[in-house]
Parts: C-alpha cells; sequence; structure tokens
C-alpha cells in the first residue's frame, strides 16, 4: 500500500501553522516579561511560504527564521527549511535544511546580506524503465543587497557556489522578499 504524501504534507501545514499562531500568542503574552530580559527585546523572528500548483505540480515551501539585532547596523540568525516537490507521474523530492544568515544595515534603507545554506535533497523520478532516486547535499554560499523599510527588505541574491545543471537552483540570481518581525 503506497502513503500519500499529501496527508503528511497537509499534517505538517497546520502542524506549522499551529505553532507559528502560538508563538505570536504567546510572545503577546510575554511582552512583559520581555522587557525584563534585552535579549529578547533584540530577537526578531520571520521567514518565508511559498506555495505554487499547477497542472499536475505541486510545490510547498515553509522556510521560518530568526534574527539576533547586535546593533542597528549588524544582526545574525539562522533558518530552516522545507519543500515538498511533486510532479505527478514524473518526480517528487523533499527537500530540508538550515541556514546562516548575516545581515548588514550599511545605512537605514540598504541591507546587505550573506547566507549559507545546506540543504538535504531527496528526490525519486519514476520513468518507463522503473524508478531512480537522487539524494545529495546542496550548498549555497548567496551574497545579496536589497532596499529595506521598516521590517520589509526587498532584493537580490547571488550564490557564489552556483554550478549549471546541478544542485537545486536553476540560476545563481534569486530574487527575495525578507520580513522580519
Amino acid at each position: 500500500m503506497e502513503k500519500n504524501p499529501t496527508i503528511y504534507l497537509t499534517k505538517f501545514l497546520v502542524f506549522t501553522l499551529l505553532i507559528t499562531y502560538s508563538l505570536k500568542v504567546n510572545a503577546q503574552d510575554y511582552e512583559e516579561v520581555s522587557t525584563k530580559n534585552p535579549f529578547w527585546e533584540k530577537v526578531q523572528i520571520g521567514g518565508g511560504l511559498g506555495l505554487g500548483f499547477g497542472s499536475n505540480f505541486t510545490n510547498i515551501t515553509v522556510a521560518p527564521s530568526a534574527i539576533y539585532n547586535i546593533n542597528e547596523y549588524v544582526s545574525a540568525g539562522v533558518g530552516l527549511q522545507y519543500s515538498y516537490v511533486n510532479q505527478k507521474g514524473f518526480y517528487k523530492s523533499n527537500i530540508y535544511g538550515g541556514s546562516l544568515i548575516a545581515l548588514v544595515n550599511p545605512i537605514q534603507q540598504i541591507q546587505v546580506s550573506v547566507e549559507l545554506e545546506q540543504l538535504r535533497v531527496n528526490t525519486s523520478f519514476n520513468s518507463t524503465f522503473g524508478g531512480v532516486t537522487d539524494n545529495f547535499w546542496n550548498t549555497a554560499l548567496f551574497l545579496g543587497a536589497g532596499y529595506r523599510t521598516n521590517n520589509v527588505t526587498i532584493g537580490i541574491r547571488y550564490n557564489v557556489l552556483y554550478k549549471e545543471n546541478q544542485g537545486v537552483y536553476a540560476d545563481p540570481f534569486i530574487p527575495f522578499i525578507r520580513v522580519y518581525f
């Protein structure tokens, strides 16, 4: 009996949304406590959520992250990522891992970033001659720059470790929208 990944993915997304909502509610409850501990006053939480659907195609990404504001110019943090990609009848892929990020704001409107990302890629291909799997680690080192307004930054990043036709990224340049609360 084949397991249905949609059920597991739905459970994962519901769990993630409940945890995210719980963190938001708890953050409001602990507002009084955070004024006593200056560490938490400098922590910001953000991340990304990606959904892509098409003709027999599904792409779902969940990527939470957190940064610590060292001062008004420099921040450092960590992130997690999980992606599920499925082209019905062709391939399925689970991608998961983490990243380290450093942000520098030389002036209030400009943000420069360095991000080291390590992802595990587990892909299975279906073909007329049988199934093939491809499991590997994908390492990326992104250098980015963007325009910043309040807690939102819009920009582009470049993967200096990019090799054509290798890894999970189709292009070394990737636009981004970064939001931290």
